[in-house]
């Protein structure tokens, strides 16, 4: 599948060709399940001001003629709701990476705590419990919204340090309420997202969540963490676990090897009896096919991979003796 990644090319949330062409070229590539990029749920929760977002009626429409389209090429089309929090309002990254201020479009990030990323980052609000349920009621909100989009699947972000693994983490989440402390209280934000997105969004249509299955640093989130939310999250009705890591802790020091988070995926795989996705750095088919033969996961994510070529599924398909139906306007470049 494909994984969510940012092109920071959305005017006021709003999808455009820029989207229309980089998630159909996918589609015509030959990738089985198309996740869109983060979507925010309310404007404040976005990276930059050039994010998608699901926060309103007007952003439904241009969503759904890339939806329509991902669909007629025999694609599943996903999309990922999240909500940016303390990592909030900084400009597209090759433009620069400085946090904007208001008088250059940006706004006050907002998180568990009153407790920046790093020294590069604004100092964010601390949400109330009021706003807190604003929230929840916005990735419900933007769930109902990604169906009428035509979205078949929905993947929450609670991972890389954005909000919902903000409220996870006891490196970001100070808080001394209901919302913080204990595991049970920082985990509370992702169940409450869960449960009132499962109310708006179809039964028979799945539901992810992205997270970050270790933070690489001592007393943060660790993956004996994961596994236990990964229990909870099954007994609420979730699919299955995409599992990432990483982005909470600016000191983290993580060794980017070829597949360095599969295990990851295993081991909430095995711990949790759950479904899991692999992803990170997974780069060419038998790879790949070694990771679902071995049963370390499900579902293979490819990022970075499919930004370099959005054939590959065909070319993989061909390595590994497989017939994959070319779109009839290519059928005759077929292999």
């Amino acid at each position: 599948m494909v994984s969510p990644m940012c092109q920071y090319s959305a005017i006021d949330g709003v999808a455009n060709d820029w989207h229309l062409v980089h998630l159909g070229s996918r589609a015509v590539g030959g990738a089985g399940l198309i996740i869109a990029e983060a979507c925010a749920v309310a404007p404040e929760g976005r990276i930059t001001p050039n994010d998608l977002g699901l926060w309103k009626e007007e952003q439904i429409p241009a969503l759904k003629r890339i939806t329509d389209f991902i669909k007629e090429q025999g694609s599943v089309a996903g999309i990922q709701l999240a909500h940016a929090g303390r990592k909030a309002s900084f400009p597209k990254p090759w433009v620069g990476a400085e946090l904007l201020s208001e008088d250059q479009g940006g706004w006050e990030p907002v998180a568990p705590s009153a407790k920046p990323f790093n020294d590069k980052y604004a100092l964010p609000h601390e949400l109330t419990t009021v706003e807190i349920m604003q929230l929840i009621n916005q990735f419900a909100e933007a769930g109902s919204r990604a169906y009428q989009a035509g979205f078949q699947l929905i993947e929450l972000h609670a991972a890389h340090g954005y909000l919902i693994n903000e409220f996870l983490s006891p490196l970001s989440n100070h808080r001394t309420d209901d919302w913080g402390g204990s595991f049970e209280n920082r985990c509370r934000f992702l169940i409450e997202i869960v449960k009132a997105v499962k109310k708006s969004w179809p039964d028979n249509l799945p539901i992810f969540v992205r997270i970050s299955a270790t933070e690489w640093v001592d007393g943060g989130w660790s993956i004996s963490d994961s596994i236990a939310l990964s229990k909870e999250l099954k007994t609420l009705g979730i699919d299955l676990i995409d599992c990432s890591s990483g982005g909470n802790a600016a000191n983290a020091k993580i060794a980017l090897t070829p597949g360095y988070q599969v295990s990851l995926a295993k081991a909430v795989r095995d711990g949790a009896a759950i479904a899991t996705g692999a992803v990170g750095l997974i780069t060419n088919a038998i790879q790949a096919q070694t990771i679902l033969e071995q049963g370390e996961a499900d579902l293979i994510f490819l990022g970075r991979k499919l930004l370099r070529d959005p054939y590959f599924p065909l070319h993989a398909a061909k390595e590994l003796g497989v017939n994959l139906v070319l779109p009839g306007q290519y059928q005759r470049a077929a292999f």
